[in-house]
């Protein structure tokens, strides 16, 4: 059976979806707990310890598919790369030509955090409507 144990990620650009939905300090946005940021080092630091590199995707709060400063993922990166021990680069967009461009130039041993999943409101399940279309149609 494949495991992430048993499998090289040598050459391999891994996209893993991890659970930084952390706690962040409502004037300075700094990370007050990162247990979850914790939890997820095993796995970052096998696909760069092979030899790949790592994209990751989260979410943060609830900003029900509209950019806020305060949910930006952005605000994880001090507290990810002072437990990962290495740079984070940042694409300013999970779906857009940022995360596509940092994505393809990821060399090996990188990682890049994409931002907010929620951005975006189809990533609860919720249709985007047609900018002409309401929800009382």
């Amino acid at each position: 059976m494949q495991t992430i144990e048993n499998f090289n990620f040598k050459g391999r650009k891994a996209i893993v979806r991890v659970d930084f939905n952390v706690p962040l300090d409502k004037k300075t946005f700094e990370v007050t707990d990162d247990n979850r940021i914790r939890g997820a080092l095993p796995t970052i630091k096998k696909i760069l310890k092979d030899g790949g590199s790592a994209i990751l995707m989260s979410h943060l709060g609830r900003p029900d598919g509209v950019p806020q400063e305060k949910y930006s993922l952005k605000h994880v990166i001090p507290a990810l790369q002072k437990l990962l021990g290495s740079p984070v680069k940042f694409a300013d967009d999970c779906a857009g030509e940022s995360a596509k461009t940092l994505s393809e130039q990821l060399k090996a041993g990188e990682v890049l955090l994409l931002e907010n999943l929620r951005f975006y409101l189809e990533e609860e399940g919720k249709p985007k409507l047609p900018e002409n279309v309401t929800d009382e149609e």
